[in-house]
């Protein structure tokens, strides 16, 4: 009974919401490192900083605090993920703000730093995946029960 009832919720979701979700699983991974990498710094993670070096600057300014919010946003993302497989409203909810504001931060950062190629391609996924989000037939499926 239990794997019909599974098969039908799995024919019944759309498939944008498992693809959402892989983006935010890939999400928490990324803020999991880096959050662990700036309250543990060590040579291997240290590494990885090399591939955003302004990030690295930021983040280390402000310490093991940052790397205790990106653990926490790794928490949230992570939550949302499976949150999203398993149909919850609060989780469509939360992808929603964090695209949303994910994409303002995009405009903010053009508009003062000016690097177009970075923040015209953030804001280019973040309308991607809120369009996804929005559809009728996604919206639907979290507006059930």
């Amino acid at each position: 009974i239990r794997a019909t009832i599974l098969r039908r919720s799995m024919e019944q979701r759309p498939r944008t919401v498992p693809m959402v979700a892989a983006f935010l699983f890939a999400a928490t991974a990324i803020a999991a490192v880096a959050g662990c990498s700036l309250i543990w710094p060590n040579a291997l993670l240290d590494r990885l900083w090399e591939l955003n070096k302004p990030g690295a600057a930021a983040f280390r300014k402000l310490g093991v605090i940052a790397g205790l919010a990106l653990l926490l946003l790794g928490a949230g993302t992570l939550a949302a993920g499976a949150g999203l497989l398993q149909g919850k409203r609060w989780a469509w909810w939360f992808a929603v703000v964090l695209f949303a504001i994910d994409g303002s931060g995009d405009v903010v950062s053009l508009v003062v730093i000016g690097d177009w190629l970075k923040s015209a391609s953030g804001m280019v996924i973040c309308s991607a995946f809120l369009y996804a989000l929005s559809r009728h037939r996604v919206r639907n499926y979290f507006q059930r029960g």
